[in-house]
């Protein structure tokens, strides 16, 4: 039992696949609205405490305003940096709030930046992204509501969740970092859009979950050698000319020949190298520059978020009784 957490990334859903590939664009208004959504489902669920993460557009403050039932909201403190940083700062003052489950909206980067802040949090994400392996496509209120169950106790998080696996990330000399689906190494020497779409600038990735029906490099892994998140491996990829080419959506609505000499199953826990030069992009973000003669050493383990399963939570709830209310007679109309 606990407050209910809300990080929303305002930038989330606008990065450059909207002119190189098809991607939709999820505006500020719409992301507001579902925040609205999920407040007053975790408010029908029996949570009454709430801390959010402050962000330029006011998106999570606004999903409190009008509210008539006996809610109390307050913002955590955040550099106002407007960027990760702040998710990953308001991720850690939510661990030491004690918060039962965190919504979270965005996309892969977003809650990556909020795993950095609390590897093992109780999570509800929201998808409101762009290539989105991890967080869920799933209603607001009914998002909203799970939490709330959480925050009253009227689930336990064990019954209703699982953790996921996360990849760690260590380079000689530099600080250790992490992603929740892959890290890929491209040859290029800056971050430029961030975003991969050029298949032939890929050399190398770490998958902790290959998925075919996705979109980006988990469905390039996905449609060789499909790895879920409930299965205890990671897959290895070694781009170039050789093995095999899969042609796979490396964007929403992009489709291209991607050429794999390498795809090998990795055992959790197993340590695999990465030389550079090149740029590491984390869960679709090229980020770090990876310089000639440097090393990054990649392991996969089950250490990641405590995703939780809306369907079963509010399932259990049923079974329950949780949402029943007394019987009030109605009168009849005249």
């Amino acid at each position: 039992m606990g407050p209910v957490g809300i990080i929303a990334n305002p930038a989330s859903g606008k990065d450059i696949r909207r002119l190189v590939a098809h991607a939709s664009v999820f505006d500020n208004q719409e992301k507001a609205n579902i925040l609205r959504r999920a407040v007053r489902g975790a408010i029908a669920a029996g949570a009454r405490d709430f801390l959010y993460m402050p962000d330029s557009h006011h998106l999570a403050a606004s999903a409190f305003e009008g509210l008539d039932e006996q809610a109390r909201w307050s913002a955590v403190a955040v550099p106002g940096a407007a960027s990760d940083l702040d998710t990953r700062r308001a991720a850690e003052r939510m661990k030491e709030a004690g918060c039962a489950a965190v919504i979270s909206l965005g996309g892969d980067g977003t809650n990556r930046a909020l795993a950095r802040g609390w590897p093992d949090a109780p999570l509800v994400p929201i998808s409101t992204g762009t290539n989105n392996v991890f967080p869920q496509l799933v209603e607001g209120t009914i998002a909203g509501a799970a939490a709330g169950l959480l925050a009253c106790g009227g689930v336990s998080l064990a019954a209703v969740s699982a953790q996921v696996k996360s990849i760690h990330v260590e380079i000689d000399d530099e600080t250790d970092d992490l992603a929740l689906v892959d890290v890929v190494l491209v040859a290029q020497s800056f971050t430029g859009a961030r975003a991969l779409w050029e298949p032939e600038t890929l050399r190398a990735a770490v998958l902790a979950r290959a998925e075919p029906a996705a979109t980006g490099i988990s469905a390039v892994g996905g449609l060789l050698c499909p790895t879920g998140d409930d299965e205890d491996r990671a897959l290895v990829l070694r781009f170039g000319p050789g093995e095999t080419c899969v042609r796979a959506p490396i964007a929403p609505g992009l489709y291209r020949e991607v050429a794999v000499r390498e795809a090998r199953t990795l055992a959790l826990g197993e340590v695999v190298e990465i030389d550079g030069p090149g740029v590491l992009a984390f869960d679709g973000e090229r980020e770090r520059a990876l310089v000639a003669g440097r090393c990054a050493r990649m392991r996969v383990l089950r250490d990641g978020p405590r995703v939780i399963d809306v369907p079963r939570a509010l399932a259990l709830a049923a079974h329950t009784g949780a949402f029943r209310t007394a019987n009030v007679e109605v009168a009849a109309r005249p």
